[in-house]
C-alpha cells in the first residue's frame, strides 16, 4: 500500500489493517474445563460495576499536537488554524476539535511530553512499553500489562481487545513475556469475530460432543506433559467457545441507530461505539486505532479530514462514559508515538517531533479539566512540567488503580511492571 504523505519507514509500508501484525489465536492459563462460572449474570454485573478498565486511543503515525491539544495560532509555527475556548476557562484547543472542546471539563491534557525518539518503531516502543528498546529485552505494551493486572482470573471473554480496520479475530504480539493470554485480540468493522458461528453441517449437540472429547484428550495429554504452551492451547478453545456464545457483545449493529449516527458511520465512529459497548460489558482493556497521521505532506488538509472523525467519535465517547457514570472506573488514554514538528516543511507537512508534544488522559484517578505542563510560544520545547515515556507508563498504571512499583512473577522471576528508575506524575494523580 502506498501512503504518499507518510515517511518511508518500514512501519508505514504496511497496510492500515496490518500495522500491528497478527499471531495465531491462542491463550494462556490452565482453563481446560470451561469458563462457564463467569457467565453467571450476578458475577458479570459485579465485574462491570467494580472493575477498573482502560481504553487506549492510538493515533498511529504521530498526530500533530499543534492541530489538536496545544495550538500556537498567530506564530510562525502555528499553521492556519485558530484556537478555541473549551468548557474549562483558560484552556484552548485547536478549532478542528469543537466537540471535544466541550468535553474539556472531563479531560487532563499532558502538554510537556518529551520522549526524545523520532523514529516510528523506537518511539512507539517507548510510548507503549514505558522503556527504551534494547537488544536484551522485549517488553509488553501498556494494554497487555493493564490486562494482566486488571482482568479477573478465568475471565470468560478476552480481556484485551484491539479494534482496528480489518481486524479478524487473531492475536497480536504485544504481550511479550506475559504470554498470549494477555495479547490483544483484533476486531474490526464493528462486527463479531470471523468464524464465530457453527457451520450448518455441525449441530449444537455434535459440537458439544466434539468439545467434550477434546477436553478428555487434552487432560490426558496434560497429565503427562503440562507446559505453559499446552495449557494455553486448551484455554484458547474454551475462550473461543464463550466468544461464540456471546458474539452479540461484539456486534455494534445492536446499538441504537441514533447512537450509530451520532458517533459517525466511518470506521472510527463504529469502533468507538464498539469500544463503549465492550466496556459496558466488562472488558478490562480496549484499544482502538486511527491512522495514518504521518503527515510529511499536506499536514493541514489531512488533519481537517481526520480530526473531523476523531472529534465526533471521541467527544461522544467521553460524554457517554461520563453520563453513564463510567469515568470513575475507566481510564482513557489518547497517545501516539510522537508529535509533529513546529516547523512546516516545503511540502506543507510536519515531520517527526518527540521533544514537545501532548498526551491526553481522563477518568479514574485523573484530574478533570486540567492542562499540565507547557511548551514555549512556538511549541519547540517544554518549559514546564516535562515528562517522558517512563513517567507516562507509571501514570497510566497508577491512574487505573494499579501499583506501578509492583512486580509480576514470571516463571519465578520478579519483573517490574514499569521502569523502576522512574516514577508517575504525582502532581496530577487524585
Amino acid at each position: 500500500m502506498s501512503i504518499p504523505y507518510a515517511c518511508n519507514s518500514s512501519e508505514h509500508g504496511l497496510a492500515r489493517r496490518g500495522f500491528l501484525g497478527t499471531m495465531a489465536a491462542t491463550g494462556a492459563g490452565a482453563m481446560t474445563g470451561g469458563l462457564g462460572a463467569f457467565m453467571q449474570p450476578a458475577v458479570g454485573e459485579e465485574l462491570t460495576r467494580d472493575q477498573k478498565r482502560v481504553v487506549i486511543w492510538d493515533m498511529h503515525g504521530g498526530i500533530s499536537q499543534l492541530e489538536t491539544w496545544d495550538p500556537k495560532p498567530g506564530t510562525e509555527t502555528g499553521g492556519p488554524f485558530l484556537s478555541i475556548p473549551t468548557s474549562v476557562p483558560g484552556i484552548h484547543v485547536c478549532e478542528l476539535m469543537p466537540k471535544t472542546a466541550q468535553q474539556m471539563h472531563h479531560l487532563c491534557l499532558i502538554r510537556g511530553v518529551d520522549t526524545n525518539e523520532d523514529d516510528h518503531g523506537l518511539g512507539r516502543y517507548k510510548v507503549t512499553t514505558g522503556r527504551k528498546m534494547t537488544g536484551a529485552a522485549n517488553d509488553p505494551q501498556i494494554g497487555a500489562v493493564a490486562a494482566r493486572a486488571l482482568t479477573p482470573e478465568n475471565y470468560a471473554l478476552p480481556g484485551h481487545i484491539l479494534i482496528t480496520p480489518g481486524g479478524g479475530g487473531g492475536r497480536s504480539n504485544d504481550a511479550a513475556y506475559l504470554g498470549p493470554k494477555y495479547a490483544s485480540v483484533q476486531l474490526g468493522n464493528g462486527k463479531p469475530p470471523q468464524n464465530s458461528v457453527l457451520p450448518d453441517t455441525i449441530t449444537v449437540e455434535h459440537d458439544a460432543a466434539r468439545q467434550e472429547y477434546r477436553r478428555r484428550q487434552n487432560e490426558r495429554f496434560l497429565s503427562r506433559r503440562r507446559t505453559a504452551t499446552s495449557e494455553a492451547y486448551g484455554y484458547s478453545y474454551e475462550q473461543a467457545l464463550q466468544m461464540m456464545q456471546q458474539r452479540e457483545v461484539f456486534d455494534v449493529s445492536k446499538e441504537p441507530a441514533q447512537d450509530q449516527e451520532r458517533y459517525g458511520t466511518h470506521d472510527l465512529g463504529r469502533h468507538a461505539l464498539l469500544a463503549r459497548r465492550l466496556l459496558e460489558h466488562g472488558t478490562p482493556v480496549v484499544k482502538l486505532s486511527h491512522s495514518n497521521y504521518d503527515t510529511h505532506h499536506e499536514n493541514f488538509n489531512f488533519h481537517i479530514e481526520q480530526l473531523g472523525e476523531l472529534d465526533r467519535a471521541f467527544s461522544c465517547f467521553v460524554e457517554d462514559l461520563a453520563d453513564r457514570g463510567m469515568l470513575d472506573t475507566t481510564l482513557i488514554i489518547v497517545l501516539s508515538e510522537f508529535g509533529r514538528t513546529p516547523r512546516v516543511n516545503a511540502r506543507y507537512g510536519r515531520d517527526h517531533w518527540s521533544h514537545a508534544w501532548s498526551v491526553v488522559m481522563a477518568g479514574c484517578r485523573m484530574p478533570r479539566g486540567v492542562a499540565y505542563g507547557a511548551t514555549n510560544d512556538k511549541g519547540t520545547e517544554v518549559v514546564d512540567g516535562k515528562v517522558d515515556h517512563a513517567n507516562l507508563f507509571h501514570t497510566y498504571l497508577e491512574g487505573a488503580g494499579v501499583d506501578s512499583t509492583a512486580t509480576f512473577n514470571i516463571e519465578g522471576r520478579e519483573v517490574p511492571l514499569a521502569d523502576p528508575a522512574s516514577h508517575p506524575i504525582e502532581e496530577i494523580l487524585t
